[in-house]
């Protein structure tokens, strides 16, 4: 009967996170570089434009939570700058602590701002 070779402690699991998270940083540049081609470089929530230097203070928010549902339409991405990606992930864990059942069905999981609502109306001739 064989027995096992134990791996050594700390280098094994050492190298499976870095792999983990090497593979993790590669998942999301492709989603990320297939996002910002899709959509404007504006955040969905509080409307600043950004480029250059500041584009990567553009993240994606995957809008069901899910990091490995990456649709190649994009429908599941919106782009959000760090400071409303922080806050929208803070309201679904306030959310997800309180009894809401009877609130998340009939919820549109996406903010109710639409930075572009009135855009025809200012480029209308009066």
């Amino acid at each position: 009967m064989r027995q096992k070779k134990r791996p050594s402690k700390g280098t094994n699991a050492s190298q499976i996170l870095a792999e983990a998270q090497r593979n993790r940083d590669l998942r999301a540049a492709a989603y990320r570089d297939r996002a910002l081609k899709m959509y404007p470089h504006i955040c969905a929530r509080c409307g600043r434009e950004f480029s250059g230097r500041k584009l990567k203070e553009l993240t994606v928010h995957h809008k069901d939570h899910n990091h490995d549902n990456n649709p190649s339409d994009g429908s599941n991405w919106e782009l959000l700058c760090i400071y409303c990606h922080d806050m929208e992930h803070q309201r679904y864990l306030e959310e997800e602590g309180y009894d809401h059942e009877s609130q998340s069905d009939t919820r549109d999981p996406s903010s109710g701002y639409k930075p572009f609502a009135a855009l025809s109306d200012l480029l209308k001739d009066k």
